[in-house]
């Protein structure tokens, strides 16, 4: 942890908490080996403008849910963790819902994604770090591995091809968004920071999830220890609520933006891309669920089409 007093030496208990997440998420994201990048090389068939090869003070920041991964990434580590009977089957129906409604609408509902968060912390208080770490492998194999955007891959592995570093920024759990980001080749992960006392869950936070302003604090973090320039580094989100994150560098993408970050986009002369088939696919589009969860998906995916309908 060398090189981090900086980021420690400040009274935790006076940090807002979205400083408190960022900071916490950065911390960790420093003190873990990081992927060696490919070097100076120049990307075949590209302009060399961006990104910029051999740039060092460069670098790449993507959102998870719905930019790299189809869906979000709690939900399916939640279905991962039914499988081997972590929970019951009536805490299933509430992630399927919350799954549907993320699909349907497009959008992270804050109060899907609290509620979700709290589950999550319920289920896997006193369990050991080791432990999950180990579940998460499987369950990135079995749900996770098929629902990467190739476009947004690629998009990664320019900057990587450019000798960059590429972070994923996410709420995800700090564990699952480090497993994803190792399977993607990516440099490291910025994640919700759950509390842990001897390798052993307590069920609690350190800060807030990393989410809106606590990503652009964990970058800024993030940043300040590696000596990046943000006017350099590039962002990716489909999020409005990733506009704090996304403003804080001269490249910023809507990658399957939401409404609102579209227009938003538009408005600031930011990139787009859009890899869904169509709109309306992305939206109505269910997971593939066994049982409870295909019955309490569907019947979730019916109640909010009928409610955007009044």
């Amino acid at each position: 942890m060398a090189g981090l007093g900086w980021l420690t030496t400040r009274r935790r208990s006076a940090t807002p908490r979205s400083v408190l997440a960022g900071e916490a998420a950065a911390e960790a994201a420093l003190a873990a080996p990081e992927k060696e990048q490919a070097g100076e090389a120049e990307i075949a068939g590209q302009a060399a403008e961006f990104p910029v090869a051999g740039d060092p003070r460069a670098a790449a920041f993507f959102d998870l849910d719905n930019t790299v991964m189809q869906g979000a990434a709690l939900f399916h580590f939640g279905r991962g963790l039914y499988k081997r009977k972590f929970f019951h089957s009536r805490d299933l129906v509430r992630f399927a819902w919350q799954q549907a409604w993320f699909r349907l609408v497009g959008i992270e509902d804050p109060a899907h994604m609290e509620d979700a968060r709290n589950s999550a912390l319920s289920i896997v208080k006193g369990h050991r770090v080791e432990e999950l770490m180990s579940i998460g492998e499987e369950i990135y194999d079995e749900y996770m591995a098929g629902k990467i955007w190739p476009g947004t891959r690629a998009l990664a592995q320019a900057h990587l091809d450019a000798g960059q570093r590429v972070w994923l920024v996410t709420a995800a759990p700090l564990e699952t968004a480090t497993i994803i980001a190792r399977r993607l080749g990516l440099t490291g992960a910025l994640g919700t920071v759950a509390e842990s006392v001897n390798g052993v869950y307590t069920g609690r936070l350190v800060g807030e999830p990393l989410h809106g302003p606590a990503k652009a604090e964990a970058i800024k973090a993030l940043a300040a220890a590696r000596g990046l320039d943000l006017s350099r580094c590039a962002a990716y989100s489909d999020s409005s609520n990733d506009i704090p994150m996304l403003s804080l560098v001269g490249h910023p993408y809507a990658i399957n933006p939401d409404s609102t970050l579209r227009k938003y986009a538009r408005e600031h002369d930011w990139r787009l891309r859009d890899y869904r088939t169509t709109r309306k696919a992305a939206r109505i589009g269910l997971p593939a669920a066994a049982g409870v969860g295909a019955v309490a998906g569907g019947a979730a995916a019916a109640v909010a089409l009928q409610r955007r309908k009044r």
